[in-house]
This record gives structure tokens, C-alpha cells and sequence, in this order.
């Protein structure tokens, strides 16, 4: 390595200066010397400059490194590669922990860009914990393997898991077949898909509950009847509850063993049916947790009951008749006429109130599995989405977007991330995708929302019944509907997905035989040089024995001219 020695202190210290203030001004003027005088001096005054050498060996000067970097402190010379180790830092030299940390802050789509620049970081990205969240947050922990479970796969990642049902969430805007479903003697009034079982529940004016498979649309058993109009369905894989007009809630628990959970026949002979009964009214709405059984009447009250003791540990009373409800963790929302009510449900205290958030009665209620997010669909055919915002004491309700898809009521909605699903009275079903205006963010503790004072269209519609449509769900990749006419209907977007797989491979195979020829084109175009031109040119331009006739015919003509 050749050195220049300095003859000024003061030339060193500017140097210096430089150095720190911009590193890369340095190096180039550092490469720029070094070519000047590698080409104005000899091969022996290179030889001579071969060692580092001072005049004045008394009073300490710096020696620039031609490939290398001055230090300012203490003036003392540091290679160059340790220097660049410094400057070419990267996030992988962090430590894991607090890697971890920064990858916390991002969303999915950020982290799977993340995991996309290099190895350490699509190792670091793809095993992170933030993956487990972002799913659990949208659509709960899945559902691991029985018979009759979602399909999970415990090999699967969590990445794995959220990419695929991600995709999965796209197949409401693609190809659908139709299952009708006949049994029902009147009209369907409630419809409840459990998913994880692959089981439908429907019943209605003929107060009979029955029990369809979700695939194949099969009917499976059904109940006795109960003697009174039955309202309001629902289930897991250990309980089913159904209300009607009698003012009891009919339960049955799951039998160990049977392939499909409940024995609503009674042929199994075992005692798993049993009644609850506190409400004056008619019930309109239930729901299930853990814990708990919940209930909604028209004699104005929520009541909440525990699920070991069968005991009611709240009343919650509102001043009108109660239409819907959606608990999450130690909340639940209730619709009563116009209004929507927040409670607690451990105290039984009122959170908050939403007066009139429709013209006419609130018939439907929805809620994210987050619980932060509130759905209402009323008798003016809007509906509204509201954030829930907690404080310790109290609920903040923000109204977030408003839409009117629907010219009669809207009966009932269903919410599966990222689409809201609305059965309305006037025979039509509204697909909303609500996902640009749930855009999550990890910087805080909450979300932030997106609010436009425009609000998209339904994403997609779905009509032509020509009558009432009463009750609506979601099970997986299936839309369940019942309505006016006494039938069930099952919208299947199952082949959706496959279709849409088939189609993006197809157009991976076309953009890869593009490229081949485009590369194959420029192979022939940078080997053939000038003589694939003039060939290129002969071909437009053919010489032949036909021209060549033409020609001469020209010529003779001239002759005969002259």
C-alpha cells in the first residue's frame, strides 16, 4: 500500500475534518489521488513510496492511507476495511430480541415484505409471533382436526396459516355454485352455520329445528316440534340453544361420540336436552361464549346466564324490545328499537348508548372478533359500522361509514373479516369488504381507521329471490341464507379458490414462456449482429425469379418505347 506524507499539521487536520463530516467525499478523493499519481509518477518513485517514511520524525504528523481512512481521534491511522465494517451495518447485526421488537411495529403486509430481502430476515419474519396475533385477531384460533374440524394442518406455520386464509377471504368476489335446501314446511326465520363442524342449524314458523350438512347440503336430523315460533339459533361443539315465542330456551348438550354432536331426534335415549326459562317474552336473540349463555327478548331485557350452573347471573333491561346482541369477552351490544346499548356484562353496568342509530327499529347486530368493531343494520335499509373504543370506566362509540345497499330493512348481518354480509327485505344479499377500513396498526395499542366521506359500494350483490330474506351467515367458505320461501340456500365458493389458483398459475406459465423468448430474441439479436438485419431486410424485401421478370418486362417496354 503506498502512503503520502504530509508536510502541514494544519493540511492533517482539515483532512480530518473531512473525513468525519463525509466519509464518502473522502474515499473518492482518496481514489482520485491515487490515479493522478499513479500515472505522473515512475516505477521507481513507487518503489521508493513503498514505505511510509516522514521527514521530520520529531513531530507527530498523520499519514494518509490511500486505501484507508484517517482517523480524527487521536490521529491515528485505521484500515480501511474496519472503517467500512463500521458504515456497512445492517438490521441483522442486531441482536434477535431487538429485532423482534422492530418487526412488532409492522403489519402483515409489511413484515412479508420484510421476510422477502434476505435470509436471516425471511427466517426472523416468518417464525414471528406476530403472525399467531395477526390471525387470532381477524378470525380466532383455528380450529385443529376431528373428523369434522376446519382442515389446519399442525405443520403449517403461523404465516402459513394467515396467507392461506387471507387468500381464502378473496373467493366472495369469484365463481359460486348454489345449494337449495328443501324441508321447511314455512318460512325460514334463523339459519346458524358452526363451521368448525360443518353443520348448518335452520328453523322458523314450523317451530322444527333442523340439522344440514354444510358440504354437501344433506339433511342430517331434525327435532321434534317445540310448539311456538322459533327465532333465534345458536351453537359450538358442546351446546345448542334455540329460542322462540314460548319464552324458553331449548338446550341441547353434545353426545361423546356421535358424529354430529347433538341427538336432536332423541333416538340415542340419553338425557341431553334440557329447558332455561326467566324471560317474559318472546326470544329474539342468543349467543354463546365459554362461560356463558346469552338471551335476548322482546320483554326489553339481556340476560346472562352461567354455563355450569345454569343460573342467571345478569339481568340487563333496556327500554325497548331487544332484537340482537354480540358479546365479546366481558362486553356484550344489544340493539332495543332505535338505539344501541354497550354493557358490562360482570357488572351489569351501561358502558355507553347510541341514540337513534337508525330511523325505526335496529333489527341486526354484528361484531368483529376483536370486538372493537360494531355492525347495525336497521328498518331504513343502512348500515352502519361503529369503533368501540375503551377506556377503564367507559365505551367510546365512533360512527366510522354508513351504507344503503338494501331498499327494505336489513334483517340480519354476518361478519367474517374482511366481509360484512346483509339479508334485506327487499330479496337481496350485500357483499361489503370492510378491509381497507380495518387496516391494522402495530405503532399502537389500538387501530387506526380509515375514514372516507365516501364510502365504497357493496363489493357484490346477490339477488333474484323476489322475497323477504330473514336470517344470513358465514361458515368458512359458504354463505347460508333463509328467507320467506321455506328454503335454505348455500352460496359454495369453494371451487372459487381453485379456479383462482388454476388462474394465477396459468399466468405464471405465460410470463415465464414471455420471458424465454424475449431472452431467446436477444441471444439471436447480439450473436446474428448485422447479418440478421440484412436477412431481415432480404425477407421483407424478397428477390425472386417473379421480380426479376417484372424487371425485364420493364426493360423490353423501354425498348420498344424508344
Amino acid at each position: 500500500m503506498a502512503f503520502e506524507c504530509q508536510q502541514s499539521n494544519q493540511v492533517s487536520k482539515d483532512l480530518a475534518i473531512s473525513v468525519e463530516n463525509s466519509f464518502q467525499k473522502q474515499t473518492e478523493i482518496a481514489h482520485f489521488n491515487s490515479g493522478v499519481e499513479s500515472e505522473s509518477l515512475e516505477p521507481n518513485d513507487l518503489n521508493v513510496l513503498s514505505e511510509p517514511k516522514c521527514e521530520n520524525s520529531e513531530i507527530t504528523k498523520p499519514c494518509v492511507l490511500k486505501k484507508g481512512v484517517l482517523s480524527s481521534y487521536g490521529e491515528e491511522q485505521v484500515p480501511c476495511n474496519d472503517v467500512l465494517s463500521n458504515f456497512r451495518r445492517s438490521i441483522t447485526d442486531l441482536p434477535p430480541a431487538l429485532i423482534s421488537e422492530i418487526l412488532n411495529c409492522l403489519d402483515p403486509k409489511e413484515l412479508g415484505i420484510v421476510s422477502c430481502l434476505s435470509t436471516v430476515l425471511h427466517r426472523l419474519a416468518s417464525e414471528h409471533h406476530a403472525w399467531k396475533e395477526f390471525y387470532c385477531e381477524r378470525w380466532g384460533l383455528p380450529v385443529v382436526s376431528a373428523p369434522l374440524g376446519a382442515g389446519f394442518s399442525d405443520e403449517k406455520s403461523w404465516k402459513d396459516l394467515f396467507v392461506e386464509r387471507e387468500f381464502r377471504s378473496k373467493t366472495f368476489l369469484g365463481r359460486y355454485s348454489l345449494d337449495v335446501l328443501y324441508g321447511h314446511t314455512e318460512a325460514v326465520l334463523t339459519v346458524f352455520a358452526l363451521a368448525s363442524a360443518k353443520l348448518v342449524f335452520t328453523s322458523g314458523y314450523d317451530s322444527i329445528i333442523r340439522m344440514w350438512h354444510l358440504e354437501d347440503g344433506l339433511s342430517i336430523a331434525s327435532s321434534k316440534p317445540l310448539g311456538c315460533t322459533i327465532r333465534a339459533v345458536a351453537a359450538d361443539k358442546k351446546l345448542l340453544v334455540v329460542g322462540g315465542t314460548d319464552g324458553f330456551i331449548h338446550c341441547w348438550r353434545a353426545v361423546e361420540g356421535l358424529p354430529y354432536l347433538f341427538d336432536l331426534s332423541g333416538s340415542e335415549k340419553q338425557n341431553t336436552e334440557f329447558r332455561l326459562w326467566e324471560h317474559e317474552g318472546p326470544i329474539t336473540s342468543l349467543a354463546l361464549d365459554f362461560t356463558r349463555i346469552y338471551s335476548g327478548s322482546w320483554d326489553m331485557t339481556v340476560r346472562v346466564w352461567d354455563r355450569t350452573s345454569l343460573k342467571c347471573l345478569q339481568v340487563l333491561r333496556h327500554g325497548d324490545w331487544v332484537y340482537g346482541l354480540a358479546p365479546h369477552d366481558t362486553t356484550v351490544a344489544s340493539t332495543a328499537g332505535s338505539d344501541v346499548y354497550i354493557w358490562d356484562t360482570n357488572s351489569g353496568s351501561l358502558l355507553t348508548l347510541v341514540n337513534g342509530a337508525h330511523v325505526g327499529n335496529t333489527y341486526s347486530l354484528a361484531r368483529s372478533h376483536a370486538g372493537d368493531f360494531l355492525f347495525t343494520g336497521g328498518e331504513d335499509g343502512a348500515i352502519h359500522m361503529y369503533e368501540i373504543i375503551n377506556d377503564s370506566t367507559e365505551a367510546n362509540v365512533l360512527r366510522v361509514a354508513t351504507w344503503i345497499p338494501h331498499s327494505g330493512p336489513v334483517n340480519s348481518l354476518a361478519f367474517e373479516f374482511p366481509w360484512l354480509v346483509a339479508a334485506g327485505g327487499d330479496g337481496k344479499l350485500s357483499l361489503i369488504d370492510v378491509r381497507k377500513l380495518l387496516r391494522t396498526s402495530r405503532r399502537s395499542s389500538g387501530k387506526k381507521v380509515s375514514r372516507f366521506i365516501n364510502v365504497e359500494p357493496p363489493q357484490r350483490m346477490l339477488h333474484g329471490f323476489e322475497c323477504n330474506l330473514f336470517s344470513v351467515d358465514i361458515g368458512a367458505d359458504r354463505i347460508v341464507c333463509g328467507g320467506e320461501q321455506g328454503v335454505v340456500r348455500i352460496w359454495n365458493f369453494s371451487q372459487a379458490l381453485e379456479i383462482a389458483q388454476r388462474a394465477r398459475a396459468l399466468r405464471g406459465i405465460r410470463l415465464e414462456n414471455r420471458m424465454r423468448r424475449r431472452k431467446l430474441q436477444t441471444e439471436m439479436s447480439s450473436k446474428g449482429g448485422r447479418t440478421d438485419q440484412c436477412s431481415v431486410a432480404a425477407k421483407k424485401n424478397p428477390v425472386n425469379g417473379d421480380r426479376s421478370g417484372v424487371w425485364h418486362n420493364k426493360r423490353a417496354m423501354s425498348k420498344v418505347k424508344a
